[in-house]
């Protein structure tokens, strides 16, 4: 199994723990994994699980809480999954994104 094969594993590890209703970013992912600088590592896994039906990859979002993913989902599908976990988005911004953000360091100590 090659290197990216086993960081997109240990990523997924930590997406699935994110619960419905709560989102976090590619970075904290990359930070809580020891990834230095591997936000976009995190965006590539992201990219590649959209065919892993367990993966909630919807919830992960940029630093500002943007759908910086939303292409992959396809349409307006990653603002409407998270609509139906009662996240609300306006212009591809969640809204009170703080007060929706998991983060892993502290989450999964």
């Amino acid at each position: 199994m090659s290197s990216s094969t086993n960081s997109f594993d240990l990523i997924y590890q930590v997406v699935r723990e994110i619960p419905a209703g709560r989102v976090t970013s590619y970075g904290a992912i990359a930070a809580f994994l020891g990834m230095k600088g591997g936000a976009r590592m995190v965006g590539w896994a992201m990219n590649a699980s959209h065919t892993i039906a367990d993966i909630p990859a919807h919830r992960v979002v940029n630093r500002n809480g943007v759908l910086t993913g939303k292409n992959f989902f396809g349409g307006d599908r990653m603002q409407e999954l998270l609509v139906s976990e009662g996240i609300r988005v306006q212009d591809d911004q969640i809204l009170a994104f703080k007060s929706h953000f998991w983060d892993p360091s502290i989450e999964l100590l």
